[in-house]
């Protein structure tokens, strides 16, 4: 049976994510800073629960333990995100954002997702079919976002998608270092979730497609590729 981590799982994508590959077989952990909305996530969807904040060393490496304990890892779904919203759930632009911002939002949806690779790399590295899923936005494309011509290129944020083009780049290293391994990052979509205070226009259920269809791909797969529903996107 295949093993999944999903940080940041107890809610929106992450949840539906989980959701979704329990439905398919996987025995899905459930990652999560909050013990209590995490355990009641998980007891909901059949899942484990484990406690794992991505921006706390004790909290990574002990959930590591538990899931080596348990048998092992064969996928791991870095979703956990946040993005930065000022007052009236404004974005920071670049007049406005500050280093502290950027550092928080780094915290989180950068330094967390190497926290996580570095603490888990060794189980994932034991199974026949090790799969990392990277959830990244289409906003950390650089292509779209200089494109006058493409939706993207609106977005006036600073914080998000930077980090989420560093996610792109850990995506295309890791994939080079450890080549036995399927790893890739997805773009969801828009999608109504908190992180964006519910603006987006799509549903979690179409959100989480992507995520699901890259979390079960096989050894002959892609790896350091960046999809969404549609097929690759341009970096």
């Amino acid at each position: 049976m295949t093993t999944t981590l999903i940080t940041g799982a107890n809610k929106g994508i992450g949840y539906e994510t989980a959701r979704r590959l329990v439905a398919a077989g996987h025995t899905v952990y459930v990652g999560a800073r909050d013990a209590e909305r995490g355990r009641r996530a998980a007891e909901q969807l059949g899942a484990r629960f484990v406690l794992l904040d991505v921006t706390d060393d004790a909290t990574v490496d002990a959930a590591a333990k538990t899931v080596e304990a348990d048998g092992g890892l064969d996928v791991l779904i870095n979703n956990a995100g946040i993005e930065t919203r000022a007052e009236g759930n404004a974005v920071p632009t670049a007049e406005t954002v500050t280093a502290d911002q950027m550092r928080n939002t780094f915290e989180t949806n950068v330094f967390g997702v190497v926290r996580v690779l570095h603490a888990f790399l060794p189980l994932l590295q034991r199974s026949a079919a090790p799969v990392v899923v990277n959830v990244s936005s289409g906003l950390a494309s650089l292509a779209h976002l200089s494109d006058p011509d493409h939706p993207a290129h609106f977005y006036p944020g600073i914080a998000y998608p930077t980090s989420k083009t560093a996610v792109n780049m850990l995506t295309v290293q890791y994939a080079k270092a450890f080549p036995a391994l399927r790893i890739n990052s997805v773009e969801p979509g828009f999608t109504k979730t908190d992180l964006n205070g519910n603006t987006g226009i799509q549903t979690v259920e179409e959100g989480a497609e992507i995520i699901v269809r890259m979390a079960q791909i096989g050894p002959d797969g892609p790896t350091g590729g960046f999809f969404d529903v549609n097929g690759p996107l341009p970096w």
